[in-house]
């Protein structure tokens, strides 16, 4: 069943914690995102923490205190764990009791201010770690325009395969290389294959970076194996953003005819922070499609999908080289996406994903596979904007890239602007290291 939007997404609302109140906040009190952290250097055990401001509300802190005493023991149970798979697993009316619960104990004037006000940390002195234990994780290819520019690269007279535009396609993935943002990214080595009659093992040439975002799940209602599109949003727990780096090199020379392996299984970047569905209503958008495309299969329809089926969330990319930083310049923006001009909806992923009585759990992760949009400025992967390293770009201090190098700085950014309306979803950050000598 469909959501809209409730009081928690009251644009009216305002938060006693003063920096949740500042325009363009990433974490305002009416997106109460929530992640796996603790202070860092404190060896204390990670905890849940819900963001508000330039602060991260300790849960288990605020339990501890005495806050939150109207929540079920379940719940109340569920946030006292290092990670969010619990919270993941109520069902959909506790998710929105317990986000009702925290806006309201969190908003102005809010009676439990003075119990909770010792229990805020600053964001600027926490670490994190991984939202949920992923358990496992499938990759979409959901944008058009991606699958197009990527395939007129190896098929310019037919980019497309016919089974693109009735199935969501995907692979399954590696869940032990998914890592929070910040984690090492080092260079990967593999079989490269140019213009040589054998292979070589070396380190990667091409390493690239794809935007996409992350879709955690949550649990199904019970006895439920396939997802309808009628029942769908109540499986889905919230949004992160995805880096799914990639060795291109490695991926040409591996990837027929099961797909991507070694290319794609080293390392993939989640930002700390998931955010509820709730929290995105009120950025839902028409989902549309080119004219003369191939109608839908009725399992992957219903009867509101082309009036809300969408979200706008903003991808932005940036790089900020070793070079840069070294001259104290700011990052440079290489592309700007949104969610809404994919092909599939996130809905039809999951629905996908389970068509064939494909189980899920609590912290199954889906990424929607990369980003791109129509515009040049849009292209959210290299592999797209270099024309796979025929057509190097020059970055605004001189430098010139095809793909990445050692040194550069890759952070993706996920956010929902809509007039005075603005939402962060935090972001994925990578620093490519050297590859380990062999």
């Amino acid at each position: 069943m469909s959501q809209k939007p409730d009081q928690t997404t009251d644009l009216n609302l305002a938060s006693w914690v003063e920096s949740a109140n500042a325009e363009r906040c990433d974490f305002p009190i009416q997106n109460l995102p929530y992640g796996i952290f603790r202070r860092a250097g404190s060896g204390d055990a990670f905890r849940v923490g819900v963001a508000i401001g330039e602060m991260i509300l300790d849960m288990q802190a605020g339990l501890a205190a005495g806050a939150f005493a109207g929540l079920d023991a379940e719940s109340r149970a569920a946030l006292g764990q290092p990670l969010l798979n619990d919270v993941m697993a109520l069902d959909v009316s506790q998710r929105r009791a317990l986000r009702a619960a925290l806006s309201e104990a969190l908003r102005e004037g809010a009676s439990e201010a003075a119990v909770l006000e010792p229990c805020l940390v600053p964001q600027a002195e926490a670490e994190y770690a991984m939202p949920a234990h992923v358990g496992d994780f499938s990759d979409f290819y959901s944008s058009l325009y991606h699958a197009t520019n990527v395939g007129a690269q190896f098929r310019p007279n037919n980019p497309i395969l016919p089974n693109f535009r009735y199935i969501p396609v995907a692979y399954d993935a590696r869940a032990s290389a998914v890592a929070v943002s910040g984690a090492p990214l080092v260079r990967p080595s593999g079989q490269l294959k140019f213009d040589a009659a054998e292979p070589v093992f070396a380190p990667c040439r091409m390493l690239d970076y794809e935007a996409e975002l992350g879709i955690f799940l949550a649990a199904p209602k019970e006895g439920v194996t396939r997802v309808s599109m009628e029942e769908v949003e109540d499986s889905v727990f919230g949004l992160c953003v995805l880096n799914d780096w990639t060795a291109r090199d490695i991926q040409r020379w591996e990837y027929q005819p099961l797909g991507p392996f070694l290319s794609k299984s080293f390392r993939t970047t989640l930002s700390p922070w998931v955010v509820s569905l709730d929290a995105l209503q009120p950025f839902r958008a028409p989902f549309t499609r080119p004219e003369g495309e191939p109608a839908l299969l009725p399992h992957l329809n219903r009867a509101d999908l082309r009036s809300r089926g969408q979200i706008d969330v903003k991808l932005e990319v940036t790089l900020q080289t070793a070079q840069m930083r070294a001259a104290g310049e700011a990052p440079t923006v290489l592309s700007t996406s949104t969610l809404k001009d994919a092909y599939w909806t996130i809905w039809q992923l999951v629905v996908h994903q389970t068509s064939n009585g494909c189980p899920i759990l609590p912290g199954d992760l889906l990424g929607s596979g990369t980003l791109s949009g129509p515009t040049e400025n849009s292209l959210a992967c290299l592999l797209e904007k270099s024309r796979a390293g025929k057509a190097p770009f020059t970055l605004p201090n001189g430098e010139p890239r095809t793909f990445l190098e050692d040194g550069d700085l890759v952070t993706i950014r996920g956010y929902c602007a809509d007039g005075e309306r603005y939402i962060g979803l935090g972001s994925a950050e990578g620093l490519v290291q050297p590859a380990i000598e062999a």
